[in-house]
C-alpha cells in the first residue's frame, strides 16, 4: 500500500469526531446476563459506529454456559461493547457493554473503573440471572438504574412485583424498554442522568 498516493487509510467518519461543543463526558456501564440486549442497546443509541467483541459460539460452550432463553444466539460478546451519545450539546455519554457469559465477568472490573453509574439490562425470562449483577454493583457502590428488556414471549410483570423480586430499595428507578428502539434506550439513559443528578444533589454521590 503506497500511504503517499490515493490508496491511503480513511480518516475518521463526520459522524464519529467529537462535537465541538463537548464540555463533559461520563462513562455508563451497561451490564446483564448473557442475551438481555446490552450489545443491541448500544448500537441502537450510539451516535457512532459502535466497536463490538463479539465471537461465533462454539460446542465448547456448551454445559459452561446458561444460554436458557437465547437459544437463537449465535454470537457472545466476550470483552466489551462501545458506543458513544450525546445527551446534550455540552455533555457526552461514552457507553461500554459488558459480556454476559458468567466466565467472562472477571473482565467486569476493569470496566467499572471510572463509571458513573450503570443500566441493568433484565430478562423477565431468566430474573435469577440478574442477582448477581446487582449484587456486584452494589458491592462496589455504582449507583444503576434497572431496565426491563421487552422480549415478545417474555412474561410480564408489574414493576412492584419486580423490585420485591429483585431486592431493590424504593429510590433506585425501575423503568420497561425496547432497546432495539433508539427512542427507548436513549430514554432509558435520560433516567439514569436523572438519577446521577438526584444523588449528587443530595450529596450521596461518590
Amino acid at each position: 500500500m503506497d500511504f503517499n498516493g490515493s490508496d491511503t487509510l480513511p480518516g475518521p467518519r463526520t459522524e464519529d469526531q467529537l462535537p465541538h461543543t463537548a464540555e463533559a463526558a461520563v462513562k455508563i456501564v451497561i451490564v446483564g446476563g448473557f442475551g438481555v440486549g446490552k450489545t443491541t442497546m448500544v448500537g441502537s443509541v450510539s451516535e457512532i459506529r459502535p466497536l463490538t467483541t463479539e465471537e461465533t459460539m462454539t460446542q465448547a460452550g456448551i454445559g459452561v454456559d446458561d444460554n436458557f432463553g437465547s437459544d437463537s444466539k449465535t454470537a457472545t460478546t466476550v470483552a466489551m461493547d462501545f458506543g458513544r451519545i450525546s445527551i446534550t450539546e455540552q455533555l457526552v455519554l461514552y457507553l461500554f457493554g459488558t459480556p454476559g457469559q458468567e466466565r467472562f465477568w472477571f473482565l467486569w472490573n476493569g470496566l467499572f473503573e471510572g463509571a458513573l453509574g450503570a443500566v441493568v439490562l433484565i430478562d423477565t425470562r431468566r430474573l435469577e440471572v440478574s442477582f448477581d449483577v446487582i449484587g456486584r454493583l452494589e458491592e462496589r457502590g455504582v449507583p444503576f438504574v434497572v431496565a426491563v428488556n421487552s422480549f415478545p414471549d417474555a412474561p410480564r410483570y408489574p414493576l412492584a412485583e419486580l423490585r420485591t423480586a429483585l431486592d431493590l430499595g424504593e429510590e433506585i428507578p425501575i423503568v420497561e424498554c425496547d432497546v432495539r428502539r433508539r427512542a427507548s434506550s436513549r430514554d432509558v439513559l435520560m433516567t439514569l442522568m436523572t438519577f446521577l443528578h438526584s444523588l449528587a444533589t443530595a450529596g450521596a454521590l461518590r
